[in-house]
C-alpha cells in the first residue's frame, strides 16, 4: 500500500550524482520538532523538522515499512512571496535515489524529480508539491495552505490545493501536561480523495493520521482518538452522497439488446436482462424476454453487461474511496487487512444506508512483533494470542484471517486449525522461513501475491528473510531461471490444483516492482492520465525497485515474465485465481489484461474478478454472476470486453443490489475529472 502522504511530500535543490548514504544525511538538532511514524501495529520510524541559523528549513525522515527502507532529507527556503523558492531532497527509498530539486530564478520555476523534470514561467505565488521526501515538506504546504486567505493555494508543477476544517480535539502529551487543542483539515488537490491533516492552535503541523500516521512525538497515545474524530467528521458527508448518487428504481429495470456475460463463464449477444426489487428476474435472448410494462428501459446496444466486479485485494481506506471504486465497476471488495474498528464502523454505516461503498468482505491481519510488522496488523506475541485474535475475528463478523511474514511459522498450524473450526478462511503472506508447500500443509486455503508462490523455488537465504525486501528481490533475481515443469514447482502446482488452493496473484503489483524505470508511464494508469490531480499522476511514473548488485532491469523483467507464466500455469492446472490489486482499484482491469497475456481467455479473466472471488468468500449463491434469482450487481460498459478486456474500464451504469448509479456522477464524486481513455 502506497501512502498518499508519501506521494505528496516535497523535495530538493541539486540532484545527487549517486545514491546518498545515511551517514551523510543531516542530523536533527536537540531543538528539532520530532514526529513518530506509527500504525495500529506500532512504531515504524521517525521524522524531524527544524530551521537552521541561516533560515534553511530542514527535514529528516527515517522509517522501515515491511522491510522497505526510506531515508530522506529535505532542505528548503522561503522566497520573498511567502512560498518555497528552493527545495532540495537527498536520500534513498526502495525505488532508488530520492534526489529531487526545485528552484525559482529569473521568472521561471524549474524542477527535477526521480520521475520527471521541467520548467514553467513563474508569475504568481505557487507552492512546489514534491514527489517524495520527508513529511516536513507536506507540513510546510499544509501550513501555508491553511494560513492563506481562502485556504487555497496554487501548486507546482500544476494543480491547486484547498482545505476545509473537519473538527477539533484536545490531546494530552502523556506526561500529565495541559491539553493541546488541534484542528483537523481535509486537503483536496493532492489526491482524488481528501487528505486529513492536523494543526495545532498556532497553525503548525501536528500530524497526518491514516493507515500510516505521522504524529508529534509524545502524543502517540492520542493517534486512535484523532483517527476517530476525523473519521466521524468525514463520515458526516457520506449520507448526502448516498442520497445524491444511489437511486432506487420505481419498478423493474430492463437492460435491452446488450451483450452479456452470463453464468460466470460466457458472453452472449443481443440479450435482455430484467431486474426487479434488487434481483435478476429474467435473462435471455432479447427476442425471448418479455419486458414488464412500465419498466425502465436501458438500451444496451453496443455495450456489454457484466456482473459487478470484485477486487479481491483492496485495503479499503476511506469513505471517499467508495464512489471511486464504484465508478470503476467494483461493487464488492475483499479487504485483506485494515484498521479493524474502522472496518466495522463503515460496515455498520453502509448497512444503515449512510455510506456509499462496495460491499466489503474483511479479513483480520495477524502478524508477529518485529521491525517488519505490517501496519494495521493485530500483533500476536504467542500462540495463544494468535488463537485469541482468530476467535475475536469470528465474533466481530470477519470472514477470514490473513497471516503475515513476521508471524512465528510454528504457530500457523494451530491458528489455521482454529480458524477453520470457526468457519474462517485462511490466507496471506508466508511467515519468514516458510515455503508455500509447508503453508498449505499447515492449513492455508490461499496464497497472497504470486511471488510467494514462487518462494517454493527460492534459495534458503531468500526464504529465511521473506518478511522483508527478500520477498521482492529474491524472486526478482532468481525467478527468471525457474522451470515450472520441473521440481519443486511441478509438485507444488499439482498439489495446489488438487486441493483447490486459491491464489491472489496481484500481478499488477509485481509489474510495478520489476518492470518500469523511473519516468515510465505505468500501463495500469495510462488510461486515467488527465483525469486526476497532477500530484497523483506524477506517481503513475514511479519506477520499480532498485536492483541489487549483479542484477539488471532486464533480469527483473525476465523474472516478471516468469511470474506471469506461473499464473498461466496455475490457471491451466485448475488452481483458482482471484483478481486483486493491492492498490486503488484503478489497477484491476490491468490485472485482467495481464491474465489474458498469460493465456486466459477474456471470459476466464473476467470470471477471476467476478464469480471466482464470490465463490472464495462464500457469496456465489447470492452474487458474482448474471443469473435469474441472483442479486442485481451489474455494470454496463461501453465496448466489447469479450474481445478487448480493457473495455471494462469504460463504465456507463453501475447497479448494486438493484439500485442504479450513473458512472459519470460516481467519477465526479470519486475525484476523477473525466472518463478513462480507450487504449489499444
Amino acid at each position: 500500500m502506497r501512502t498518499t502522504i508519501v506521494l505528496a511530500a516535497s523535495l530538493l535543490a541539486e540532484i545527487a550524482a549517486a545514491q546518498t548514504s545515511v551517514q551523510s544525511l543531516a542530523k536533527p538538532p536537540a531543538a528539532a520538532l520530532h514526529f513518530t511514524i506509527i500504525s495500529t501495529a506500532g512504531k515504524h520510524g521517525e521524522s524531524a523538522r527544524w530551521t537552521t541559523s541561516e533560515g534553511i528549513r530542514m527535514g529528516r525522515e527515517s522509517f522501515l515499512l515491511r522491510g522497505q527502507v526510506f531515508e530522506t532529507e529535505s532542505a528548503s527556503h522561503v522566497g520573498a512571496d511567502g512560498v518555497l523558492d528552493r527545495v532540495t531532497i537527498r536520500g534513498f527509498t526502495p525505488n532508488g535515489d530520492a534526489a529531487e530539486s526545485f528552484a525559482i530564478a529569473e521568472g521561471r520555476a524549474t524542477w527535477k524529480s526521480p520521475v520527471d523534470g521541467g520548467s514553467t514561467a513563474y508569475t504568481a505565488p505557487a507552492e512546489y508539491a514534491a514527489f517524495g521526501g520527508p513529511i516536513d515538506l507536506t507540513a510546510d504546504l499544509a501550513e501555508r495552505l491553511i494560513a492563506s486567505r481562502d485556504r487555497s493555494l496554487a501548486l507546482l508543477p500544476a494543480g491547486r490545493a484547498r482545505a476545509e476544517p473537519l473538527g477539533k480535539g484536545v490531546v494530552g502529551d502523556g506526561d500529565g501536561g495541559a491539553g493541546l487543542t488541534v484542528t483537523a483539515y481535509a486537503i483536496t488537490g493532492l489526491s482524488n480523495t481528501p487528505i486529513p491533516v492536523w494543526m495545532d492552535d498556532s497553525g503548525k503541523f501536528f500530524g497526518a493520521i491514516g493507515a500510516l500516521s505521522w504524529i508529534r512525538s509524545g502524543f502517540e497515545a492520542q493517534e486512535s482518538k484523532l483517527q476517530e474524530i476525523q473519521d466521524e467528521a468525514l463520515a458526516k458527508r457520506s449520507p448526502a452522497i448516498v442520497k445524491a448518487l444511489l437511486k432506487t428504481p420505481s419498478g423493474p429495470v430492463a437492460f435491452t439488446h446488450v451483450r452479456a456475460f452470463l453464468a460466470g463463464d460466457h458472453f452472449a449477444e443481443n440479450q435482455t436482462i430484467v431486474v426487479d426489487r434488487g434481483v435478476v428476474t429474467q435473462a435471455g435472448a432479447a427476442a425471448q424476454v418479455s419486458v414488464p410494462a412500465g419498466a425502465q428501459i436501458i438500451d444496451g446496444n453496443g455495450g456489454t453487461l457484466v456482473p459487478g466486479l470484485w477486487d479481491s485485494h483492496m485495503h479499503f481506506q476511506d469513505d471517499a474511496g467508495g464512489p471511486a471504486l464504484l465508478s470503476l465497476g467494483v461493487t464488492s471488495v475483499r479487504d485483506p487487512g485494515n484498521n479493524n474498528a474502522l472496518t466495522l464502523a463503515r460496515a455498520a454505516r453502509r448497512a444503515g444506508g449512510e455510506l456509499l461503498s462496495p460491499r466489503v468482505y474483511p479479513s483480520v491481519l495477524i502478524d508477529g512483533k518485529g521491525p517488519n510488522t505490517a501496519q494495521a496488523a493485530s500483533v500476536a506475541n504467542s500462540q495463544n494470542e494468535a488463537l485469541a485474535i482468530a476467535r475475536k475475528a469470528k465474533s466481530d463478523g470477519f470472514i477470514a484471517i490473513k497471516l503475515y511474514g513476521t508471524l512465528n511459522p510454528d504457530w500457523v498450524r494451530a491458528t489455521a486449525a482454529e480458524a477453520h473450526r470457526l468457519g474462517l478462511h485462511v490466507h496471506g503472506h508466508l511467515p519468514s522461513g516458510m515455503r508455500p508447500n509447508q503453508a498449505i500443509d499447515d492449513g492455508y486455503d490461499e496464497i497472497t501475491h504470486i511471488y510467494f508462490v514462487m518462494m517454493q523455488a527460492m534459495p534458503d537465504d531468500v526464504v529465511a528473510e521473506s518478511n522483508g525486501m527478500a520477498r521482492f528481490l529474491g524472486p526478482g533475481r532468481y525467478a527468471k531461471d525457474v522451470r515450472l515443469d520441473a521440481e519443486p514447482m511441478k509438485s507444488l502446482i499439482a498439489k495446489m490444483a488438487q486441493r483447490k488452493i486459491a491464489v491472489d496473484p496481484t500481478l499488477v503489483v509485481a509489474e510495478s516492482l520489476y518492470v518500469p524505470e523511473n519516468g515510465d508511464l505505468s500501463p495500469a494508469y495510462a488510461p486515467f492520465v488527465g483525469t486526476l490531480p497532477p500530484a497523483v499522476e506524477r506517481s503513475f511514473r514511479q519506477g520499480g525497485f532498485v536492483m541489487p548488485p549483479g542484477v539488471t532491469r532486464a533480469d527483473f523483467r525476465a523474472s516478471f515474465a516468469k511470474l506471469s507464466e506461473l499464473v498461466g500455469a496455475l490457471h491451466k492446472a485448475g488452481v483458482p485465481i482471484v483478481a486483486g490489486t493491492d492498490g486503488t482499484g484503478m489497477e484491476l482491469v490491468r490485472e485482467l489484461e495481464l491474465y489474458v497475456a498469460a493465456g486466459f481467455t477474456p471470459a476466464e479473466a473476467l470470471a477471476s474478478a467476478t464469480i471466482e472471488t464470490a465463490h472464495l468468500v462464500g457469496a456465489d449463491a447470492r452474487t458474482g454472476s448474471i443469473a435469474v434469482g441472483k442479486a442485481a450487481d451489474l455494470v454496463l460498459v461501453d465496448g466489447d470486453p469479450s474481445k478487448h478486456i480493457g473495455d471494462l474500464r469504460h463504465t456507463r451504469i453501475v447497479m448494486m443490489d438493484g439500485k442504479l448509479m450513473d458512472a459519470n456522477a460516481l467519477r465526479a464524486a470519486g475525484g476523477f475529472a473525466g472518463k478513462p481513455a480507450f487504449v489499444d
